[in-house]
């Protein structure tokens, strides 16, 4: 089923007065469509993702925007398919909004070829970021393989030196793996790659088991990673795991339960970090949707307000005055500083973060840094400079 929605930003039917947007002196809103998963397995990522953008818009007051929904199923044929309407029929001068990195490979190089500009608030595939690159694709979340390298790296901190990886076979899963073993120094205990939407982990936990693991580095998003804890939780296996924060976000966390306490996750964002952007962000979040934001609804938020910044600076018909604004990123980033690089993906802060307790509410809190200024390694290989 398609899930379509419109909205402009000045009419978003919530009341919160926190203005971190710019204005913008465009007659007519500009059209952004924002394609994500809103339905099966992967929902609650897409739903995040739609709201943390939302939420931007409503607080920003500004009618920059026209902004209109869909749903890709987590199908790259469907969302291939609402591309190509949102650009001819809507007019969709922008893109966003998708989760999945098979799902962007499929959209954006045929966007982008368009004078689309794509903003990814997730997905960070490296074909995109290295050889692939293009001056109308931006990522205004992370390189897929850079929070994982942040987790190989924080696992060296630990004292890990056995570590059993694991994460589903599609784009970003191949990134993760390659991306902690990039810069974990000790030997690995066993590497797996499972299905991409798989519950059933009987196998592979008892291949942990057997394999004289210390540790275990996971990859397993959304669903598969709430299937997968409490598989594991069952088991009696008493490995510490670490993971980058898909598998430990807030969308998650309260279906995995307590057998995520102590968890060690790495992101460029917490919900706890101190600056004025992210605490407006996350009251302003539980103030709209009675909840606290994942990871996805803050990098949705930073691409939101990416757009908006670039719109009150430059019109989008002179693509490269647009490109250059988008390219300053004057914005106040829920994630403190961060600058793009010559790929248009971000160099930035990941931190360590640990599962606790708040109140009976299961949550993120920082406990270090793993990388200051960090860009992937794939921008060496992008001839934009």
């Amino acid at each position: 089923m398609t899930i379509r929605t419109t909205l402009s930003a000045g009419l978003a039917a919530m009341s919160l007065t926190a203005a971190l947007g710019a204005s913008t002196a465009l007659a007519d809103p500009v059209t952004v469509g924002l394609i994500t998963t809103l339905s099966g397995g992967g929902a609650g990522l897409g739903v995040d993702i739609r709201d943390g953008f939302q939420l931007a818009l409503s607080m920003s007051g500004s009618d920059a925007i026209h902004l209109v929904v869909e749903d890709d199923g987590q199908r790259p044929e469907q969302a291939v398919q609402i591309a190509d309407r949102m650009i001819q029929s809507e007019r969709a001068q922008i893109l966003t909004g998708i989760v999945w990195s098979n799902l962007a490979m499929a959209v954006v190089p045929s966007a982008t070829a368009q004078d689309v500009i794509y903003v990814s608030p997730n997905a960070g595939p490296s074909q995109l970021a290295g050889a692939g690159c293009t001056p109308n694709y931006f990522n205004a979340a992370y390189q897929n393989d850079t929070m994982h390298e942040a987790s190989g790296a924080y696992a060296n901190v630990l004292g890990y030196e056995n570590t059993f990886i694991m994460a589903p076979n599609y784009p970003a899963g191949i990134d993760a793996l390659t991306g902690f073993k990039r810069y974990f120094e000790g030997t690995l205990a066993g590497e797996l790659f499972t299905q991409l939407g798989q519950t059933d982990f009987a196998a592979e936990i008892a291949q942990i088991r057997a394999s004289g693991a210390d540790s275990i580095f996971i990859f397993e998003p959304g669903g598969m990673g709430i299937s997968f804890m409490r598989q594991y939780a069952q088991s009696g296996i008493d490995l510490p795991i670490i993971s980058a924060a898909f598998s430990f976000s807030q969308d998650v966390l309260p279906a995995v339960g307590d057998a995520a306490l102590g968890v060690i996750n790495t992101a460029e964002w917490s919900p706890d970090m101190d600056n004025a952007a992210n605490q407006a962000f996350v009251a302003g979040f539980q103030e709209a949707y009675g909840r606290l934001p994942s990871v996805y609804a803050a990098q949705a938020f930073d691409s939101a307000n990416l757009i908006l910044s670039a719109l009150a600076a430059a019109d989008i018909n002179d693509l490269p005055a647009f490109r250059t604004a988008m390219r300053a990123a004057d914005f106040d980033s829920v994630r403190g500083a961060f600058r793009f690089g010559n790929n248009q993906h971000p160099i930035q802060n990941y931190y360590a973060r640990e599962v606790v307790s708040v109140d009976g509410v299961l949550t993120n809190r920082l406990v270090g840094t793993a990388f200051e200024d960090h860009q992937d390694v794939y921008a060496a290989d992008c001839a934009m400079e």
